[in-house]
């Protein structure tokens, strides 16, 4: 039971949200400035508000193709009537769309009806949608009836009348019903979008978001931004992330037109950058790992980019002196509305170019933040804790009434929060300085972060073991040489089966989202064990962590680099590096090797750097094997030799 305890006053602000010195020997209590008041309009009614105002500008721009406020209302109007009559409000909807003019369409219709939306991109994994859709009271699924899983695709359809142009866009959508599972969870009560995060039973779980706090999160960004007619709003991060709601809403609610990104823009730095110019993109929602690779060249003058927000992720260093574009060192989780935390930075700043990574800065407008001990004390600030967040950008709750109690405290009694009825614990460890900023450092619990998605190693170990080939298997989260973390499986077999990773991977992906599939999975005849008799985790990770090949396991050249030519060698000195798996060779897929499209960004920046040869995201990805990858390195650093040398 957590203790009585008091607290003095949080750090007072001043009406445009100055901190004011704290007071003699302070807590790690500090409050965002009152939120802005813009009104009572609610996310949809600024949407109808531009549409009434601009009804000719453009909301969606994807290539040659252009969508006025005028279109994107009249299509959500028809989606909206082809689908009154079996979507309700309050119902939760999930949607398996790209990013495109039919998804911000689809968004829009959703919210007029009233229903929840459940983003889940448009390749959420046939076994995990199956999961989701028996766990949670879905009443439809919408999406291209070829990727939804077997139940949806033989149940019964609604052909929707929705956009099929752009760079992400589907010519047949459908809405499938199917009758959701017997104990299905249903959204609670003012939702107005729900997204799944990872959890630790191996099934996902789903967050439930009411609309103030959406709009709450909105009035910051677009204060912070700027963003308003005459802007482009980039529309690139992945559907089923968290972050995703915040750009789609900004452009609508602005004024200003929505990008959607190409794929491949999401795979490659180096084509977001590309994209970022050609695309006239003014403010930017990105990923983290997406953006650092960025930040150490040289930063381009001709980007029209003026604010970039970045999260998901610890930031490892500053943007230098060149960068010419604002950006936004964010944090938060999905249950405190995508945003609590902000920290700001200029390449005009005294610590622009260096490495020490920058903090996650000050709350936002509305939110409080309190740094506690393991009894939920608030400790003095200089000391280590838990990350609690409170005030009006909380989301309503989990749809499992028992983890919203467990994870969603009401404020302890005598500490004084005015304002705050609840706390979220999102178990970061975290240090507040003198002045209110948070640094992050770490998580207190098992979870992880990988490329932005917070993932449970419980999660992707139950993956492994639907497989009734497999005993057991533990997953480790070892970080690299460079700061990344990965994850490693190790996989104990039934007797009399002989299982490889690459027999085990394609069900396992079928489970998971991309960012939790493990780099690396080691075949073992037994686990560790500790004094106690657990399975020795940390012997595990400190295996993992120096690439260490499990029981059986060895490299398929001895160790050594087989390649006999420079793009052989380099290819396979990078995979093993950023895989950290010596045992990869070049007969190997880099996919089958354990990368993913996100590695995959990395990857492409290592081979330039080191040869100078600058291969595109597809070109890897399409390889049948590490060797034809290197074939292109080795044909493009012939070509560019002098003839006769």
């Amino acid at each position: 039971m957590t203790q009585p305890m008091t607290a003095r006053t949080p750090v007072p602000t001043t009406a445009s949200g100055t901190r004011l010195p704290a007071s003699q020997g302070s807590l790690s209590i500090a409050r965002g400035a009152a939120p802005a008041t813009e009104g009572t309009s609610g996310v949809l009614a600024r949407f109808e508000e531009w549409t009434r105002r601009s009804p000719e500008a453009p909301a969606v721009i994807d290539g040659a193709h252009r969508w006025t406020y005028r279109d994107i209302d009249a299509a959500a109007d028809e989606a909206v009537r082809a689908l009154r009559d079996r979507v309700r409000p309050g119902d939760l909807v999930g949607v398996c769309l790209d990013r495109s003019a039919a998804l911000v369409v689809t968004a829009v219709a959703l919210a007029r009806i009233g229903a929840v939306y459940l983003p889940m991109g448009p390749r959420p994994g046939e076994r995990r949608t199956e999961a989701v859709t028996e766990d949670l009271n879905v009443v439809c699924l919408i999406g291209d009836p070829e990727v939804l899983p077997p139940r949806h695709r033989s149940a019964e359809h609604l052909p929707l009348a929705l956009p099929a142009e752009g760079a992400n866009a589907t010519a047949t959508v459908v809405a499938a019903f199917a009758a959701p599972g017997s104990t299905a969870r249903s959204a609670p009560s003012g939702a107005f979008y729900a997204v799944l995060t990872s959890g630790s039973t191996g099934r996902p779980k789903a967050v439930a978001v009411g609309e103030p706090a959406l709009a709450a999160v909105l009035d910051w960004y677009r204060a912070t931004s700027g963003v308003g007619p005459g802007d482009r709003q980039s529309l690139l991060i992945g559907v089923a992330f968290d972050p995703h709601l915040l750009e789609l809403w900004a452009g609508l609610t602005s004024g200003a037109p929505l990008v959607p990104a190409p794929d491949e823009v999401r795979w490659d730095p180096m084509v977001l950058a590309d994209w970022w110019q050609e695309a006239a993109v003014t403010v930017c929602v990105a990923a983290t790992p997406m953006v650092e690779p960025l930040l150490e060249r040289p930063w381009s003058p001709d980007l029209t980019l003026r604010h970039l927000f970045v999260g998901g992720d610890r930031m490892r260093r500053r943007p230098g002196k060149d960068v010419t574009t604002t950006v936004h060192n964010a944090y938060g989780p999905a249950e405190a509305t995508v945003v609590s935390t902000v920290h700001t930075m200029r390449g005009s700043d005294d610590a622009a170019g260096t490495d020490a990574a920058p903090p996650i800065g000050h709350p936002l407008p509305g939110v409080t933040v309190v740094v506690a001990d393991p009894d939920g004390r608030p400790v003095a600030r200089g000391t280590e804790g838990e990350l609690l967040i409170g005030g009006g950008a909380l989301a309503l709750g989990y749809l499992d009434p028992e983890l919203t109690a467990r994870r969603f405290r009401a404020v302890p009694k005598g500490l004084d929060l005015p304002g705050v009825e609840r706390l979220y614990r999102t178990g970061d460890r975290v240090r507040m300085s003198d002045d209110g900023a948070l640094e992050f450092l770490g998580r207190l619990d098992g979870q992880v972060k990988i490329s932005g998605v917070r993932i449970e190693p419980a999660e992707v170990e139950a993956a492994f073991e639907k497989d009734p080939s497999v005993l057991g298997a533990v997953v480790t989260a070892p970080r690299t040489a460079d700061g990344h973390t990965r994850l490693v499986a190790y996989v104990r077999p039934a007797a009399g089966t002989a299982l490889t990773a690459d027999a085990l991977l394609p069900a396992v992906r079928a489970w998971l989202p991309e960012q939790a599939v493990p780099s690396d999975v080691r075949i073992v005849d037994a686990f560790p064990l500790d004094a106690n008799g657990k399975v020795d985790r940390a012997e595990l990770t400190r295996q993992a962590a120096a690439g260490a090949p499990g029981p059986g396991d060895a490299p398929a050249d001895g160790g050594g680099l087989a390649g006999t030519t420079p793009g052989e060698r380099l290819v396979l000195s990078a995979v093993r590096d950023l895989l950290a798996r010596s045992e990869v060779s070049l007969t190997e897929s880099f996919t089958g090797a354990g990368g993913t499209s996100l590695l995959a960004a990395r990857l492409l920046t290592v081979i330039e750097k080191e040869s100078g040869v600058r291969l595109r995201a597809p070109e890897l990805l399409r390889q049948p094997d590490l060797r034809a990858v290197a074939l292109l390195v080795d044909t493009r650093l012939a070509a560019r030799q002098p003839a006769g040398a």
